[in-house]
């Protein structure tokens, strides 16, 4: 989680809202990302999406199998419909997403049989966030 921490502090230092995301594979980073919708021009360069597709690209599979993806912020549902389709085996996340979060649909975006983890490392997630949306409405 630390990883995908470290990534978010990327988003952070370009003015975009502090998500980060990391996919492991076999103990090893095979795709990261960062928030890039502002840079992009992208409302989908979600960290989560940029991380899926390096990992694919790196893999030569559209399929994620016995990976597991790192973020720092719960998945959106277009992030959790990605997560399925790639076929992720676990997904763990720092802090929740009470407004925007996956988990605010039933039945879940997210396949049953992937693994989900959450709550690792989420104060140190909500606070970049929260300290970031401060800055915002200043």
């Amino acid at each position: 989680m630390k990883k995908a921490l470290d990534e978010a502090k990327m988003a952070l230092s370009e003015d975009e809202i502090p998500v980060g995301a990391v996919i492991v594979a076999n103990n090893m980073i095979i795709g990261k990302g960062y928030n890039q919708t502002e840079k992009l021009n992208d409302v989908t360069a979600h960290a989560e999406m940029l991380a899926i597709t390096a990992a694919s690209n790196y893999l030569g599979s559209k399929y994620l199998e016995n990976c597991t993806l790192y973020v720092s912020l719960e998945p959106c549902p277009m992030c959790a419909s990605a997560i399925h389709a790639a076929h992720l085996s676990k997904v763990v996340f720092a802090a929740n997403d009470p407004k925007n979060g996956y988990s605010l649909y039933h039945p879940s975006l997210i396949h049953s049989k992937v693994q989900v983890v959450k709550g690792i490392m989420s104060l140190e997630s909500t606070d970049m966030l929260n300290t970031f949306f401060k800055s915002k409405r200043k």
